[in-house]
């Protein structure tokens, strides 16, 4: 997994309005978020608790993503897909600790060109930005943010994106795109990874997963693909122990 790419951007709620989302979420599967999976980890656990977030957390996470990426007429959302439960995971691991990241300062505040800045990793950027945001909802609106209206949330998820919230120790546009970028990751990568549960994402899109032999379908142009889908870890990646290929 790795950082969210400069400039990419998503207003809260706009899969759900937008009859183009399976057109975005296309283009999303060829960008950062589909093939930056190499380095994340592919623990899986048949444990639901989750391994990282706290309760409170974890409602959150659920909340926010199902904003980003709601279900519609077209397939499951975020919710769906299980995507707190893979972001929990890559936190719980090496990406979460930051292990392949360059992390011994110095610490200056740096431009968008210059990437990321921050001395935080990606499992405490969550941690104080969560409770920053929780802060937040409870001052302006009495309640935190997975109690909020769908509206109220668009706006406090929109707030973030622009940098209109200010939290303790971790910019709002950072949070921002650190849980969108994971989001997307989250929908789209195998489900080996812990999300894209029931292969929602890849159905979505229209993506078979990973098979090995094509050779009966390569001369069908422009003929529906009727194999089933199937992960890394075969058509039923649940039925996998952790640590199971």
């Amino acid at each position: 997994m790795s950082m969210p790419a400069d400039g990419v951007s998503v207003r809260a709620g706009a899969a759900a309005a937008d009859p183009s989302r399976r057109q975005f979420l296309t283009l999303a599967l060829v960008a950062p978020a589909a093939v930056a999976l190499g380095s994340c980890s592919r623990t899986r656990t048949a444990a639901t608790a989750p391994v990282y977030l706290s309760s409170a957390e974890q409602s959150f996470v659920d909340a926010a993503t199902q904003r980003l990426i709601p279900a519609d007429a077209l397939g499951g959302g975020a919710n769906e897909a299980g995507i707190t439960r893979f972001i929990d995971l890559q936190l719980a691991g090496a990406y979460g600790r930051a292990e392949r990241w360059y992390m011994r300062g110095p610490w200056p505040t740096g431009t968008d060109q210059q990437g990321f800045q921050l001395k935080y990793t990606p499992a405490q950027i969550y941690r104080e930005a969560i409770a920053g945001v929780e802060a937040h909802c409870r001052q302006q609106h009495g309640k935190p943010f997975a109690q909020l209206a769908p509206a109220q949330q668009d706006e406090v998820l929109h707030a973030l994106e622009d940098g209109e919230i200010e939290l303790a120790k971790v910019p709002a546009k950072t949070f921002f795109a650190l849980l969108w970028q994971n989001t997307q990751e989250g929908f789209l990568a195998d489900p080996a990874y812990g999300g894209n549960r029931d292969f929602t994402g890849w159905k979505l899109i229209g993506f078979p997963g990973p098979r090995y032999n094509y050779v009966e379908e390569i001369g069908h142009f422009g003929q529906p693909y009727k194999q089933p889908f199937v992960s890394l870890l075969g058509r039923d990646p649940d039925a996998h122990e952790p640590g199971e290929a």
